[in-house]
């Protein structure tokens, strides 16, 4: 296990882990410097595929941090990655945003948002515009037996009141109305750290997976070889350790305590070890 002193890649989740909502955590800033600086890399994942790279990119600039396009991997790149590696599909029905279904387009994906003839894949991401129809025409598709992808399966986005239901929740209607379940692309499977490590030429030992849930964001780490940090700023909780068979390297208060154990050998405390 490398030190996290020596850690050159950190790739961060965003909601839970450096932002709630439309507020950055205090520490997130100096965090960012302090990698610049120091000459490591660090690269935002998210689930979220309810927008672009170039809208976090404008979000985090109205918090006061300056980022670019290459700065991002979202579980839509995945997705799109994914998809580009297998035999063409000749319409997919993409059960999102416009956001998404844009993002798709632009990458030469051939979809739709409407019922129609030659539909052989259903794709689904974090929907802020859903809609009955959207579920209806879903659950029509699967059971016509079309191909069933999902960029991620977290049951909630978090929220500054809460949470609201994600892409897994939504998935979860879905099977039992219909008993079908989704290949999913993103987190908690290890596309997006391959992805990373790929695009920057770093080694597995070089970086390290930062997130605020054991079932996506750890398990994402996990599943891709890579060392992890468990934050407590979101969803997830310490209680959650207990019951969760995926162990996290490190477990961190929030991101500002990462700042503070980066310049060490260890994090505070006698974290749990990986499994």
């Amino acid at each position: 296990m490398t030190p996290l002193r020596e850690k050159r890649l950190f790739l961060l989740d965003m909601d839970g882990t450096i932002y709630l909502d439309g507020a950055l955590f205090p520490g997130t800033a100096p965090f960012l410097k302090h990698v610049a600086e120091s000459g490591g890399r660090y690269l935002f994942l998210t689930n979220n595929s309810s927008r672009s790279a170039d809208a976090y990119v404008e979000k985090l600039a109205g918090m006061g941090v300056a980022a670019e396009r290459r700065d991002f991997l979202t579980s839509t790149d995945a997705l799109i990655a994914d998809l580009n590696r297998r035999p063409r599909r000749r319409l997919c029905y993409a059960f999102g945003t416009e956001s998404f279904r844009s993002q798709l387009r632009k990458a030469g994906i051939p979809v739709t948002d409407r019922l129609s003839e030659g539909i052989d894949c259903l794709l689904i991401g974090f929907d802020t515009e859903l809609t009955f129809q959207k579920l209806e025409d879903a659950c029509i598709l699967l059971n016509r037996g079309v191909d069933f992808l999902a960029t991620n399966p977290d049951w909630v986005c978090p929220t500054w009141y809460g949470a609201a239901p994600d892409c897994g929740s939504v998935c979860e209607m879905l099977f039992r109305a219909t008993g079908r379940r989704p290949r999913v692309i993103g987190k908690p499977e290890p596309a997006m750290v391959e992805l990373a490590l790929a695009g920057t030429g770093l080694p597995a030992e070089a970086a390290v997976l930062v997130g605020d849930r054991l079932y996506t964001d750890i398990a994402c780490g996990v599943s891709a070889g890579i060392d992890t940090v468990f934050v407590l700023s979101g969803e997830g909780t310490r209680a959650d350790l207990e019951t969760s068979p995926v162990k996290p390297t490190w477990v961190l208060e929030d991101i500002g305590a990462l700042l503070e154990a980066v310049g060490r050998n260890a994090a505070p405390g006698a974290p749990p070890q990986r499994r």
